[in-house]
């Protein structure tokens, strides 16, 4: 892929925050359309680790480099999950859930939970970056189809954090929705552009590891963020629906891509 390519698709991704975080002051989505947005894009992301970033990894490294990096990746947001919970979380049914908010009463999350959000999301945003980067300067097919994926992301994530930002109130609501949205926009635009720059002539072995690894590490953030929040604003299956549709789009455009 050409650095101009790259360009244009790294800044669809980084404008597709604002946009999404301006669409939702336009006018605020329904429930429903929240989990088919977040659903779709989850669908997407869970499509570009199959279809996409885990074939690629191992085709330039090897299966176990492929398996290693996957489980590494994981391994480093869940870490930034703990830290920013400050070591404790726990589902709303799980028999722990008490234990966590006595700790939660004791000792906050680091920051308030549009705060949590949005700056978790600006990190991971990074991480997402690179993963262009790298899946660009892997193979051209494997950017491209990484890079709509996260586009397709970034507008959802800005809606849900839009959408919660409305619900809290307080001072100033547009103003903080665009801050955050642009944040984390210019986060993967950064992060693009230097995971190209600075990984493209790295071994191929070692390319394969790094895109295995964000793919190990985007997975987390499907299933522990937007699969939850699509399914739960879910209206008849509505994100099950939705995420199957996106899952299926991430996988005929790469069979078309590669044929």
């Amino acid at each position: 892929m050409d650095a101009w390519t790259l360009v244009v698709i790294a800044l669809a991704g980084a404008l597709a925050s604002p946009l999404g975080g301006g669409a939702s002051l336009m006018r605020r989505p329904t429930t429903l359309a929240l989990s088919i947005a977040v659903g779709f894009a989850g669908g997407a992301l869970l499509g570009a680790f199959a279809f996409e970033m885990l074939p690629k990894a191992a085709q330039h490294a090897s299966l176990p480099v492929a398996v290693g990096g996957f489980a590494a990746g994981l391994l480093m947001v869940y870490a930034l999950d703990l830290f920013v919970h400050r070591g404790a979380s726990a589902g709303e049914k799980a028999s722990q859930r008490d234990r966590v908010l006595r700790l939660r009463r004791r000792q906050r999350s680091r920051g308030d939970e549009v705060t949590v959000l949005a700056g978790g999301t600006s990190a991971e945003e990074l991480i997402e970056g690179l993963t262009i980067g790298v899946s660009a300067a892997t193979d051209a097919t494997a950017g491209l189809v990484v890079g709509l994926a996260i586009v397709i992301d970034n507008f959802s994530e800005a809606l849900s954090i839009g959408d919660l930002v409305l619900e809290k109130g307080g001072e100033r609501p547009a103003r903080r929705i665009l801050f955050w949205t642009g944040l984390i926009g210019a986060a993967l635009f950064t992060s693009a552009m230097a995971g190209w720059l600075l990984l493209r002539d790295l071994p191929p072995h070692m390319l394969g590891l790094l895109l295995a690894t964000g793919a190990g590490a985007m997975f987390y953030l499907v299933v522990t963020e937007l699969v939850p929040e699509a399914e739960s604003h879910q209206y008849q299956q509505s994100a099950a629906i939705a995420m199957a549709a996106g899952l299926l789009t991430i996988f005929s455009l790469s069979r078309w891509s590669a044929g």
